[in-house]
């Protein structure tokens, strides 16, 4: 590579890349729960952008090209090694709990009443025991608020498997959620009896998906 071609090549990093420093670390942060992994993970997704920018087409998504190369990165060094399990802020908690009243409650007062008791550390425990696969595309859907189009060349997966994958991940949440409530009282046997999610048969394993 001549000098004039990495000079371009810089300036198209400062441009296109860097802009999107904060974000993924934002993002790294919640796969790592680690300050020191996230930054460890953010210098090597940027080392490797660096060294691969000739693969970039100027102009495209760099959002999503830079978020696949950290996905890639965690997967193959990182998931191992991370120190603590994941975890989401409590704001972000309150946010899901209000995405999670409008997109499943029904005019029924009684669903209401369960996502309005469940309480902020049960969300987090929800959103900790999704598989690695629902965690990530709720986290990029309705946290990091991008699109259905940026989610499938981030996965590098068709725009169907990201509508049928975020309504399963937001379904299991779902029922998890309703099992924490009925497992902390924060609604009657009675109720839960009456009112049960129809794919439940009964409480999960709330270790697992």
């Amino acid at each position: 590579m001549n000098p004039t071609e990495r000079t371009n090549f810089d300036a198209l990093y400062q441009s296109e890349m860097v802009p999107h420093m904060s974000l993924l670390y934002n993002y790294a942060v919640r796969l790592t729960n680690n300050a020191e992994d996230a930054k460890d993970l953010i210098q090597d997704t940027y080392l490797k952008a660096y060294r691969f920018i000739d693969k970039y087409e100027r102009g495209t998504n760099a959002k999503a090209w830079l978020f696949r190369i950290l996905k890639n990165s965690f997967i193959n060094n990182y998931r191992k090694n991370s120190r603590t399990p994941q975890q989401v802020e409590y704001t972000e908690v309150e946010d899901y709990v209000e995405l999670m009243k409008s997109d499943y409650a029904p005019t029924t007062d009684l669903r209401k009443d369960i996502f309005d008791n469940v309480l902020g550390d049960d969300v987090m425990r929800a959103m900790e025991s999704l598989n690695e696969e629902f965690r990530t595309i709720i986290i990029l859907s309705d946290i990091e608020e991008m699109t259905y189009e940026e989610i499938a060349e981030i996965l590098d997966i068709p725009l169907g498997t990201v509508r049928s994958r975020l309504h399963r991940a937001r379904k299991v949440m779902q029922d998890k959620l309703y099992s924490f409530a009925v497992t902390h009282g924060y609604i009657t046997k009675k109720t839960a009896a009456e009112f049960k999610p129809s794919k439940v048969k009964q409480p999960l394993n709330l270790a697992t998906v």
